[in-house]
């Protein structure tokens, strides 16, 4: 009786009317303009782009409109329009030509919740195009440094210089978005990292770990997505050490935030995919590092533990753990610059697979060419350009036509992956 009335509280909370309202619309100094609405909570929301006219849709799930929108505006934007429907709001922008646009992103303000949307001008598109967003979780952080090895290497530090090691190559790559859940030693709360993904509107989730073990033989790279099933006795440790930290946190869920224990139960359909795309997006991560001759591997397949970090109801979620820093071997791998990168860069690779496989409609990889451009940054050298990406240096060269010529910042080349 308890189990089902919490469950409806739950659901209560989450199928509750959020109120819609248009907010404005604003130019910026780059031609482009940002759309926003007024919510009234964090929202379940689906976004794509049209063709034929091209508009972008907004669909915000279990929402009503205060009243209907029929906005016009000036160049690209003819019309920004909105109405609701059985708990279903339809955000429309009409547009003159194909933009460049960014997904819908959630930001709490004292108003209540801006959802914002952002198109610039392009003459070259022949479609709307916008990047496929990743939010990347670097475990632990601030009064929380998880596990420690030996010789005080402490694993917040370790998925920090992770994390943004991928970060660096997914925002220098076209096509690609990143977004840090924490970018310094700070503390984030257990719900606020896959609360925040969801705000940044991201298409994958990526938590970074390098956690530790009693014995301090175990060792290896393992790759997990969320099951309330353990798949080994090293899952089952980690889920249990899991389930203590998150006791206080699970209860402190914001009333603006979006519930997603009860989501998972609403669309079950949602969940389902989800779940089956996460496997596949582990798996990918999974080939990559088992072909890293200096990252060894824990577990051969993709295993299952109950991260509450990974329960999202739509968001393809992933957890590596690069290592056991408690392993001296493993310590010392993680310690390096070149141990880190090996890691990053497999997770990017993955990443990049997954997604050349399940290409997201109006992005850069739904007719992928085997190539990625990247943007040369100050600093980067070929030798290291090429480790980033797993290629050769030779094949740049040929690629590009360099003939050993010095690359610049600023520079566009081509990475055949």
């Amino acid at each position: 009786m308890n189990k089902l009335l919490t469950f409806l509280l739950l659901l209560s909370s989450l199928v509750h009317s959020n109120e819609i309202s248009f907010y404005e619309i604003k130019d910026s100094d780059d031609q482009s303009s940002e759309i926003s609405f007024l919510l009234d909570k964090v929202s379940f929301i689906k976004s794509y782009s049209l063709v034929d006219p091209s508009r972008i849709v907004i669909d915000v799930y279990q929402s009503d409109l205060k009243s209907d929108v029929e906005e016009k505006y000036n160049y690209p934007i003819k019309l920004v329009r909105a109405s609701s429907k059985e708990d279903l709001t339809r955000i429309v922008i009409d547009l003159y030509e194909y933009v460049n646009w960014s997904k819908p992103t959630q930001e709490k303000t004292d108003e209540g919740i801006l959802l914002k949307i952002n198109v610039k001008k392009n003459k070259k598109l022949k479609n709307n195009i916008r990047d496929i967003v990743v939010a990347i979780d670097a475990g632990h952080g601030g009064k929380d440094p998880g596990a420690v090895s030996s010789n005080n290497v402490l694993e917040k530090d370790i998925t920090l210089l992770i994390a943004k090691e991928l970060q660096r190559t997914l925002r220098d790559t076209e096509g690609y978005q990143a977004v840090l859940i924490r970018n310094d030693d700070s503390t984030v709360s257990l719900n606020d990292r896959y609360q925040n993904a969801r705000k940044f509107g991201a298409d994958a989730f990526i938590s970074i770990h390098a956690d530790g073990f009693r014995l301090a033989s175990v060792k290896g790279a393992s790759v997990f997505i969320w099951s309330e099933e353990s798949s080994s006795s090293v899952a089952r440790n980690l889920s249990e050490k899991e389930r203590k930290r998150i006791q206080a946190q699970i209860k402190n869920i914001k009333s603006y935030d979006f519930n997603e224990d009860a989501a998972r139960d609403l669309y079950p359909n949602t969940y389902k995919k989800k779940v089956d795309q996460s496997k596949e997006l582990g798996t990918k991560i999974l080939d990559q590092l088992k072909r890293d001759p200096f990252t060894k591997i824990h577990k051969q397949n993709v295993e299952y533990a109950d991260f509450r970090v990974l329960k999202s109801v739509d968001i393809p979620s992933v957890l590596v753990e690069s290592g056991f820093i408690t392993n001296p071997e493993d310590a010392k791998r993680l310690k390096t610059k070149a141990g880190r990168r090996m890691i990053a860069r497999s997770i990017f690779l993955g990443i990049h697979n997954y997604f050349k496989d399940e290409p997201v409609s109006g992005t850069l990889l739904e007719n992928y060419q085997n190539y990625l451009n990247y943007e040369i940054q100050k600093g980067d050298v070929l030798s290291e350009i090429a480790i980033r990406f797993g290629v050769t240096i030779d094949s740049i060269n040929i690629t590009n036509n360099l003939e050993n010529k010095p690359i610049f910042p600023g520079q566009i080349i081509k990475i055949e992956i």
